[in-house]
C-alpha cells in the first residue's frame, strides 16, 4: 500500500462543510510514477514549477505563501537553494512587549540579559514574550530553512520546564545559529549549555555525586543511538560502563545568574575545578577502550571527538533528517541509496551539516512523487499554513503583535506541540515512536481543536486588541489569474493549499459550495457585479460569504492536514 493511502485511512474522508457534503476521496487504487531503481541521491533534473517549488517549501518553511512559492519559481532552482541556506542576518532579540510592568526593561526593551526583581515576579511574561518571539520568528521567516530546521534541533534536544526563560532564548539562539553549521561541535556546545545542564541535570554532576542522565542521553538520543541489546549492559552501540565513565567526564559544569543563584546577573555557565572528577576513565570496546585522562575544562569536548570516531554517529543523524525533511518509512533500498550515501558524505565533510541537507532536498528521490504529501503536518505546521498561506497580515503595533504570537503558540501547545516543553526527552512521539509516527498529530482532541481553527479563521476576524486579524477573501481572490472562473478559483486554491491535485469529483462538491446547483456563468456574473462596485456592501458580503464557505471546505479536506 502506497504512503499516501494509508495517510488517507487516518483521516477519513474529506469533511467538506457548508451544505453538509463530502468530497470523494481518491482510492487506493491511485497509480503514482514509481522512483527509479536507484535513483537516490541524484540531483533533481525535472521541470520547476509551482509544484515543485511549493512541495520543496512545504518541507522547508511554515506554509509558504502563494506569493512567496511563485517568487521561488520565478527566481529558479539554483536561486532558490540559494537562498534557502543562506545565513540569514539573527532576529532581534524578544523584548518587553507591554505585558506587564517590569522595573529592569522599558517597553519595547529586551530582557534576555536583565536581572529579576525582588518585588514582581517576572518569569511569567518573560515566558509569555519568548513565546511570542518565537512564533513571530516563523511567521517571518521567507526564503529560509532555519527556522525548520531549529526545530529540527528543538525536537533532537528536546528540553523542558526551564524557568529562565533568558537560558532558554540562549539555547534557541544556538540552535537557530548553528542548525546547519558541524554536527560534532552543535553536540560540545549543546553539552555545557544552561538549558541543557539544568534540564538533565548536569549542573548537579559531581565527583562525588555522578548523574548519568545527560551521558546516557548523550548516547541513546544524541549521537550514537541504542542498538539492540548484545548482552548485560551492552546495547551493541554502547555499554552501561561508557555511560557510567562519560557521566565522570562532565562532572564540573555549574550554571549561574538564574533564579536560585546570583538572579542580580545575566545567566552564564562556569567549569568548577573542584566538582570535576580528575580520574582516569575507561570506555568500553565499543569506543576501541579509550582512555581519558584529566583534562580540565576541554575534557568534556574531547570526550564528543571520541564519541564521533564512531561512523554510526553520521548513521543516525542521517535517519532522522530523513525522517523529518522526507518520510518516517526508511526501507532496505532507503537506507542503501539515501542514507548510507548521506552519512559518509557527512563523514567526509567532517560532519559539517548543510552539505548532506542540501544534497537530500536537491535529489530526485526528494522531488519524487512519492514523497509529495504523505507526511501529517505538525500542529505548528498547520496553525502557520492557515495564516501565512491566507495571507493574514499582523499589525504594526508590537503588543498586538506578540499578543498573535503569543495565541498561535497556546494554539500548538493546545494539539500537543508545546515549543519550549517537548514532552519527551527523545522528543515529540511523532518523530520516532512506531508504528504510528506522523498520526500521533491525529487524535479526537486534536483533530476537534484544528477543525476549530479551520472555523474561525475561515469565518474571521479575530479581534486582538482591537485588531482584526483575519483572511480577507476579496483580496485573497483578486490576485488570482482568473477570479472570475469557478473552475479557476478553485484550481489555484487547491494548488497552494494541497500537496497533490484534487480528483474531479471534489471539485464538483466544492463547486456546488460557491454555486450551488448553478452553471458556472452565475459566479462570472456574480464577481463581476462585485468587481464593478466594489463599495456596495451587499456585493462584497455576497461573494465575501460564498468564498469563506468555499475556503472552509479547502481546509476541511484531509489534503490540507497532509505536508
Amino acid at each position: 500500500m502506497n504512503r499516501r493511502a494509508s495517510l488517507r485511512r487516518l483521516l477519513g474522508r474529506s469533511a467538506i462543510v457548508g451544505n453538509e457534503q463530502r468530497a470523494p476521496q481518491r482510492t487506493e487504487n491511485t497509480t503514482f510514477a514509481p522512483k527509479p531503481p536507484g535513483a537516490g541521491l541524484t540531483p533533481y533534473s525535472g521541470e520547476w514549477t509551482f509544484e515543485q517549488a511549493a512541495h520543496l517549501l512545504r518541507r522547508t518553511t511554515f506554509g509558504p505563501s502563494r506569493e512567496l512559492i511563485s517568487t521561488a519559481v520565478e527566481m529558479g532552482q539554483s536561486a532558490v537553494f540559494d537562498q534557502l541556506f543562506a545565513d540569514p542576518p539573527a532576529p532581534a532579540p524578544p523584548v518587553n512587549p507591554d505585558f506587564t510592568e517590569d522595573p529592569n526593561v522599558p517597553v519595547g526593551q529586551t530582557w534576555v540579559d536583565a536581572p529579576y526583581s525582588e518585588n514582581i515576579d517576572l518569569r511569567p511574561y518573560r515566558n509569555r514574550s519568548l513565546r511570542s518571539w518565537i512564533f513571530l520568528n516563523m511567521l517571518e521567516e521567507g526564503i529560509s530553512i532555519r527556522q525548520k530546521m531549529t526545530l529540527f534541533w528543538i525536537n533532537h534536544f528536546g528540553v523542558a520546564g526551564i524557568n529562565d526563560k533568558r537560558f532558554m532564548y540562549r539555547y534557541i539562539e544556538l540552535l537557530r545559529s548553528s542548525a546547519l553549521g558541524n554536527f560534532r561541535q552543535l553536540i560540545k556546545d549543546v553539552t555545557v549549555d544552561g538549558s541543557m545542564l539544568i534540564f538533565l541535570n548536569g549542573n548537579q554532576n559531581t565527583e562525588v555525586a555522578p548523574n548519568e542522565n545527560y551521558a546516557r542521553e548523550l548516547l541513546e538520543l544524541y549521537t550514537v543511538g541504542k542498538g539492540d541489546l548484545a548482552g548485560e549492559g551492552d546495547y551493541s552501540t554502547f555499554t552501561e560502563q561508557d555511560v557510567a565513565a562519560m557521566a565522570r567526564v562532565l562532572t564540573g559544569w555549574r550554571t549561574f545568574g538564574n533564579l536560585n543563584s546570583e538572579p542580580e546577573n545575566p545567566p552564564r555557565v562556569e567549569y568548577r575545578e573542584f566538582r570535576h572528577d580528575n580520574g582516569t576513565k575507561q570506555l568500553s570496546h565499543r569506543f576501541g577502550n579509550a582512555v581519558i585522562s584529566d583534562l580540565g575544562d576541554a575534557e568534556y569536548a574531547h570526550l564528543i571527538d571520541v564519541i564521533f570516531q564512531q561512523d554510526r554517529v553520521a548513521h543516525f543523524i542521517c535517519r532522522k533528517l530523513y525522517q523529518w525533511f522526507v518520510y518516517y518509512e526508511i526501507d532496505e533500498q532507503t537506507e542503501m541509496e539515501v542514507i548510507a550515501p548521506l552519512a559518509q558524505m557527512l563523514i567526509d565533510n567532517d560532519y559539517e551539516l548543510e552539505p548532506i541537507v542540501r544534497t537530500l532536498l536537491t535529489s530526485e528521490h526528494f522531488f519524487d512523487i512519492l514523497s509529495v504529501g504523505p507526511m501529517i503536518k505538525n500542529p505548528i505546521d498547520y496553525s502557520l499554513s492557515m495564516v501565512k498561506q491566507l495571507e493574514m497580515s499582523l499589525p504594526d503595533d508590537q503588543a498586538t503583535r506578540y499578543e498573535i504570537g503569543l495565541r498561535l503558540y497556546r494554539l500548538a501547545g493546545a494539539m500537543e506541540m508545546e515549543y519550549m516543553d517537548v514532552p519527551q526527552v527523545s522528543g515529540w512521539k511523532a518523530y520516532f515512536q512506531a508504528p504510528q509516527f506522523y498520526r500521533f498529530w491525529i487524535n479526537a482532541s486534536t483533530l476537534q481543536i484544528r477543525s476549530g481553527l479551520a472555523n474561525i479563521i475561515a469565518a474571521g476576524p479575530m479581534m486582538i486588541n482591537g485588531f482584526a486579524f483575519a483572511y480577507d477573501p476579496l483580496a485573497f481572490i483578486a490576485t488570482m489569474s482568473n477570479p472570475t472562473d469557478p473552475n479557476v478559483v478553485i484550481d489555484e486554491f487547491s494548488r497552494l493549499l494541497h500537496p497533490q491535485p484534487l480528483t474531479d469529483q471534489q471539485k464538483v462538491a466544492l463547486k456546488d459550495i460557491l454555486i450551488p446547483g448553478l452553471p458556472d456563468f452565475e459566479w462570472t456574473l456574480e464577481y463581476g457585479e462585485y468587481v464593478a462596485d466594489p463599495e456596495n456592501p451587499e456585493l462584497a458580503n455576497a461573494v465575501s460569504l460564498k468564498l469563506r464557505q468555499l475556503t472552509r471546505a479547502l481546509i476541511s479536506l484531509a489534503e490540507f492536514h497532509l505536508s
